[in-house]
């Protein structure tokens, strides 16, 4: 996989704009479901739960409450490089990979040994990290960091901490992924690590403080090309002219306010708190409001397996999200997915934050139909719609 393009160099010899191509895989759930497993799967988090309600109570991360995922990168880390695939999750703030003593569910990582870097530096302390769908842990570290494949122009960012895993659970080990590069705010991290791409920017590497997502629909493709984070400008070659900016209402996830939801003859006008998700595959909200929508557009829930199945040929019309004064519009495609064997999902789930946080997921349908500008310095979302090829 391509990554990290550097597009220009402006002003400054140290501040640059860098391009992350992306390579797309179907989520988790799409998988599981198309092989028979996510029944079963379900059960195992009803059990996880069942067992151990004081932890799953209070959950630094439970924005990833559903593990799931399809745009993965590449990073290195160290001197020389050594090389991981990660999820870059805009819904987390640390970044963490395993280390040479993750044994068990760790046999088909990479794993990253301090040994072998001439620019490690130790730090010691315990980390643990738990999410909704699995948990990791293990110990602190710095080194330099670098977003993109080896051999390839990168991002790099030095005397950055980060999560050397001694443990991760059973939920990530068939993932494709050998770990996390979260991209939120500091305030969300686990310990209070500085998360890498707020390093950067402290470190003036880039030249604006923020960053744009493209994501690419890819239907039923697999390990493809999947779009684009571009580091440090807004991305026109893939996104089309700014629609509007949006202030963030808590700089922790990117978080801020939407008016209403609506599909064809259902709405909710409803103010709520949302964020802009890249690790989540799916739109989350409100069982009654994802209800409503869902029958709308035609879909039916399946209990067995906790989603919403809809006609493949099905054509409901646009869901529309308000945010500030416009109606964002997001096309069947891309909140329709197929789920092969002739099936399809409407591409929402209900979720409760428990009354704390915000009450909706906007994951990948959201933005594979806008390009997300998380303007960091200025502390607001920009949306522009994207330029599909």
């Amino acid at each position: 996989m391509k990554t990290l393009i550097l597009l220009a160099v402006l002003g400054l010899a140290s501040a640059a704009v860098h391009q992350h191509k992306l390579s797309w895989r179907p989520s988790k759930k799409i998988q599981m479901i198309r092989n028979g497993e996510y029944a079963a799967y379900l059960e195992y988090q009803r059990n996880l739960r069942a067992t151990s309600p004081e932890v799953l109570s209070n959950l630094p991360q439970n924005v990833n409450d559903f593990g799931d995922f399809e745009y993965l990168g590449n990073i290195t880390i160290g001197t020389p490089d050594q090389s991981f695939i990660v999820v870059l999750d805009t819904g987390s703030s640390n970044l963490w990979v395993p280390g040479p003593t993750c044994k068990t569910n760790c046999k088909t990582k990479s794993k990253f040994d301090s040994t072998q870097s001439s620019t490690f530096v130790k730090n010691g302390q315990s980390w643990t990290i738990q999410y909704g769908s699995g948990d990791a842990a293990g110990i602190l570290g710095t080194d330099t960091v670098r977003f993109g494949a080896k051999g390839e122009s990168q991002l790099t960012v030095p005397s950055t901490t980060f999560g050397i895993a001694s443990k991760i659970s059973a939920d990530f080990k068939n993932d494709a992924t050998d770990g996390i590069l979260g991209l939120a705010f500091t305030s969300l991290a686990v310990d209070g690590v500085v998360p890498p791409l707020i390093n950067a920017i402290n470190q003036g590497i880039l030249d604006q403080p923020l960053f744009t997502v493209w994501l690419e629909h890819r239907g039923a493709a697999n390990n493809v090309g999947g779009g684009v984070f571009t580091y440090g400008a807004i991305d026109t070659t893939n996104c089309g002219p700014l629609v509007a900016y949006q202030p963030l209402s808590s700089a922790t996830y990117y978080q801020f306010k939407a008016a209403g939801f609506k599909l064809g003859s259902y709405s909710n006008t409803k103010t709520v708190d949302v964020i802009s998700d890249t690790g989540t595959s799916f739109l989350g909200g409100p069982q009654t409001v994802v209800d409503g929508l869902a029958k709308a557009a035609g879909a039916t829930y399946d209990d067995f397996n906790e989603v919403y199945f809809i006609d493949c040929a099905a054509q409901p019309g646009t869901l529309d999200i308000t945010i500030g004064s416009n109606t964002y519009s997001i096309q069947p495609v891309n909140y329709i997915v197929d789920a092969g064997n002739g099936q399809c999902l409407f591409a929402a789930f209900p979720f409760d934050f428990g009354g704390f946080g915000p009450s909706w997921i906007l994951g990948d349908p959201f933005i594979r139909q806008f390009c997300n500008i998380y303007d960091i310095g200025n502390k607001r979302m920009g949306f522009a719609p994207s330029l599909q090829k």
